[in-house]
C-alpha cells in the first residue's frame, strides 16, 4: 500500500480523541481560493497555481460567500489563490466584506503587486485595511530563487519596502506577516527564533519591518509530493511527520474553527483537503450556497495522512506555528 493511503493520522489522533476522530467546534474563518492563476509557479505550491491556469471565482460565487458570512457570523475572512489580486473582482469583494464590518485578510506572494495592471492595489489595500499575509520562504536570496525563480527574491525586497512606507508592519492596525516554507523535506524550525533572524537579516540589509512570521511546514501533495517522489523522499518524509506527532497541537488545528471555499463555490475542511480534492463531510452541502453556519459548526473533519504536518512538532497552519 502506498504510504499516503494508511490511515496513519488516525492512528494517532485516536488515543486523544477517540474513535468519533476529529471535529470542528466552531467556525470564526472563511477562507476563499479566489482563483489558481498565478504569475509565479513555486516548487512548494500544493495547488499547482501558475499563470497558465484560469480557474478563476466568480462574482456571483462571491456574493454566495458574503450571504455565509453574514449569516455565520464569521470574524474574518481570508483571501488565497492563486494570486488572489488577478482576480479582476477583488476590489468589488473587499469593499462588500468590509462593509459588513467583517475582517480581512489576503495572503500574497508579494511580486504580483509590480504587475502592471494593478498600480494602486497597494494603496487601496491599506485604506481598506486589508491584513497582508505575505510569502517569503526564507531571508537568504539562493533559498527564494530555488523555491520561486530568478530576480523573485529582489522584487519581495521592493514590495516589501513599499509596504512599509504604506505603513505595514508600521502601523497596528495594517499587519504585515510574513510566511516561512522550508526548502526540503524537513519540518520548520522553531518559529519565534526563525522570526527573530528574519528581523535582524531584514532590517540590517534591507531596512524592513514586519508584524510576525508564519512557519508552515509543506504538505506532501501537489507539486512538493511529486518533488518528494522524484527523490525518492516521500516514506522518510511521512515516516518524520509520524515520529514528530504533537497532541499539543490538537486544539488549535485550523480545520476545527474555518472552512474553505473554492474558486467554484465547493466547499472544503481546510486549503488542503481542497488541493486534495477531498470535500467536507456535511450531508446536502458541497458548496457555498447551500451552507448551514451551525451544521458547518459541528461537522466531522475529512482527514488524511497529510493531515500529519499539521500536528507535527510546533505544529502548522495558515496561522503558522501551533504550540510552543
Amino acid at each position: 500500500m502506498n504510504p499516503m493511503e494508511q490511515p496513519l493520522f488516525q492512528q494517532a489522533i485516536q488515543p486523544y480523541l477517540g474513535p468519533a476522530g476529529l471535529r470542528s467546534h466552531t467556525l470564526e474563518v472563511i477562507q476563499l481560493n479566489l482563483g489558481l492563476y498565478c504569475n509565479l509557479e513555486c516548487r512548494h505550491c500544493h495547488l499547482g497555481a501558475s499563470p497558465r491556469r484560469q480557474e478563476m471565482m466568480s462574482w456571483s460565487t462571491m456574493e454566495q460567500v458574503m450571504a455565509l458570512v453574514h449569516r455565520s457570523g464569521c470574524r474574518m475572512v481570508d483571501l488565497t489563490g492563486g494570486a488572489p489580486e488577478l482576480n479582476p473582482a477583488l476590489r468589488r469583494l473587499i469593499i462588500a466584506l468590509r462593509q459588513s464590518a467583517v475582517r480581512v485578510q489576503l495572503r500574497t506572494n508579494l511580486v504580483v503587486l509590480l504587475e502592471p495592471g494593478l498600480a494602486g492595489l497597494a494603496e487601496f489595500l491599506r485604506d481598506h485595511q486589508v491584513a497582508l499575509v505575505a510569502s517569503m520562504p526564507c531571508y537568504l536570496e539562493p533559498t527564494v530563487t530555488a523555491q520561486r525563480g530568478a530576480g523573485v527574491y529582489q522584487q519581495a525586497i521592493t514590495v516589501l519596502q513599499q509596504l512599509n512606507r504604506l505603513g505595514y508592519g508600521v502601523e497596528p492596525e495594517l499587519p504585515l506577516n510574513l510566511v516561512y516554507n522550508p526548502s526540503t523535506a524537513q519540518l520548520p524550525p522553531q518559529q519565534l527564533a526563525l522570526e527573530a533572524a528574519y528581523r535582524r537579516a531584514l532590517q540590517e540589509s534591507f531596512g524592513i519591518v514586519f508584524s510576525r512570521l508564519l512557519t508552515i511546514a509543506n504538505m506532501p501533495i501537489g507539486r512538493f509530493r511529486a518533488e518528494l517522489r522524484r527523490t525518492r523522499q516521500e516514506a522518510d518524509y511521512l515516516t518524520r511527520l509520524q515520529q514528530a506527532f504533537n497532541p499539543a497541537t490538537l486544539d488549535h488545528l485550523m480545520c476545527r474553527s474555518q472552512i474553505s471555499v473554492d474558486w467554484d463555490g465547493r466547499l472544503y475542511d481546510c486549503d488542503f483537503n481542497l488541493a486534495l480534492a477531498m470535500p467536507i463531510a456535511v450531508e446536502q452541502t458541497e458548496t457555498v450556497s447551500q451552507a448551514d453556519p451551525a451544521r458547518l459548526a459541528e461537522r466531522p473533519i475529512v482527514t488524511g495522512n497529510h493531515c500529519l504536518v499539521c500536528t507535527a512538532g510546533c505544529g502548522s497552519s495558515c496561522g503558522g506555528a501551533l504550540a510552543a
